[in-house]
């Protein structure tokens, strides 16, 4: 199959080897002209080398674009998100995912500014991050060529690619040497997956944590905070108001010296397989305890219990990278529109890998002292309770009585001895005696015999 006809390619870039062997193979198999694209996300490595890497490399000046996206990052990636309390099977705070739309909305940019007729990046074809840039390059504009090396070469093994490395005469300044782990950071989250954690029964080492004190060697004092939040997004810690990247910085920090935010999981990537993957999010797991502690006073209740219920769908859009979807921008609205009164003051205890609330205050709170307390009230009839109670019973009661001995069968321990029952063996137990166990009806669970299927007649 022939290649196709490229002029000039923006390749997110970050100057180490996999990036520095594209960049030679789109210039030899492509024939074209790079522009490279390296992203400062807070990823706590100097973002600025991969600028003589890229001169040493025959690109021109103007085509070497380093971009500090922080604060756009955070400001609006990362707390819109966090409106929405996102959480990916339970326990991952979607660290990588969050980070590609920004970066594939910016080699767009960097794409239209300079002329270039396609993009590049160096995620492989097995993992998720290939659909999320991809996704996002193509959302953004759908004429624009995506070039993904490893779907195409058969550099497919890190000796291969040292040894392409070193017959092209790249400088990969000591980063050909294997590490541990395969990791992704950004002002977020870091994240380690591969080598030893491949084997989902091996506890992580110690030493492979970056991002956090062991929880057991955190201080053995807690450490009290303040969050303050205007329109769902913190702006303040301990009353001093911070820019949102500061102010994620300084979370992290904090998180970092309590030994908070390590997960370790099993999720479901998109292509289909489960992956192993740790996680250190020590300012992010510090944000969503406390945004849900601000909403725990300022949202109705159903308004709440509906945002709960949308989250587990929002969050599965941004993992798999629709973040530039309809979908998740009608949702995005919806969430945002909850968010205008969640304002005010969360007080937390950093203990040993905990985050504990201890308090919350706002004065747009929904929390009436006068109608919770235990003490006599004047705003409260506890007889109106009688009323409330039998109206949501009388379904209840409409079916007590018009089919009173459906309602018995569900109360009696015993099998009536003239009833039809229909018991199929499925290994140790009968249909029947499973499903009693399931939803805990009856007493006798005795194994059904072996080898048969029968039934009981009157």
């Amino acid at each position: 199959m022939a290649k196709r006809t490229i002029k000039k390619a923006v390749l997110a870039y970050s100057g180490g080897l996999d990036t520095s062997i594209i960049l030679k193979w789109l210039q030899d198999e492509y024939e074209c002209e790079v522009v490279t694209f390296t992203a400062d996300l807070g990823q706590g490595e100097e973002v600025e080398p991969a600028r003589q890497k890229a001169l040493d490399m025959g690109i021109k000046e103007e085509n070497i674009f380093i971009l500090d996206l922080r604060e756009e990052f955070v400001k609006d990636f990362v707390f819109p998100m966090f409106r929405a309390n996102a959480i990916y099977e339970g326990e991952y705070l979607l660290g990588t995912s969050i980070a590609r739309p920004l970066i594939s909305k910016k080699q767009i940019e960097i794409a239209h500014e300079t002329g270039a007729d396609a993009v590049s990046h160096g995620a492989t074809g097995k993992g998720n991050d290939q659909v999320r840039f991809e996704l996002g390059y193509l959302a953004l504009d759908p004429d624009i060529a995506v070039i993904a090396p490893w779907r195409e070469w058969d550099l497919n093994s890190r000796t291969k690619l040292l040894a392409y490395a070193k017959e092209h005469g790249i400088d990969i300044d000591g980063k050909g040497q294997a590490k541990p782990y395969s990791m992704d950071a950004n002002l977020l989250h870091i994240s380690y997956e591969g080598e030893w954690l491949e084997n989902p029964y091996n506890e992580p080492e110690d030493d492979m944590w970056l991002w956090s004190v062991k929880p057991e060697d955190a201080p053995d004092e807690p450490e009290y905070i303040t969050i303050s939040y205007q329109n769902g997004d913190p702006v303040a810690i301990n009353r001093e108001e911070m820019s949102p990247a500061t102010l994620l910085e300084t979370l992290n920090t904090l998180g970092k010296k309590h030994g908070i935010g390590r997960i370790d999981i099993v999720e479901n990537r998109m292509v289909g397989m489960k992956a192993r993957g740790c996680y250190e999010t020590p300012g992010g797991t510090i944000m969503l305890k406390a945004h849900r502690a601000i909403e725990s006073i300022t949202l109705d209740r159903e308004e709440a219990h509906m945002k709960d219920e949308l989250m587990p769908k929002y969050a599965k859009l941004i993992y798999n990278g629709l973040w530039w979807s309809p979908e998740r921008r009608m949702l995005q609205a919806a969430i945002d529109a909850t968010q205008e009164q969640v304002q005010g003051d969360v007080k937390l205890k950093l203990y040993k890998g905990n985050v504990i609330v201890v308090g919350r205050k706002s004065d747009v709170t929904l929390y009436s002292e006068e109608h919770s307390t235990f003490e006599a009230d004047d705003v409260y009839n506890q007889k109106d309770a009688e009323g409330f109670i039998r109206l949501n019973a009388l379904r209840f009661i409409i079916e007590g009585k018009k089919q009173p001995e459906r309602i018995a069968s569900l109360i009696s321990n015993k099998e009536d001895e003239g009833e039809e029952i229909c018991r199929i063996e499925t290994g140790t137990y009968t249909i029947c005696q499973r499903i009693k166990r399931f939803f805990g009806f009856g007493k006798d669970e005795t194994p059904a015999k072996q080898g048969k299927e029968y039934i009981k007649k009157k």
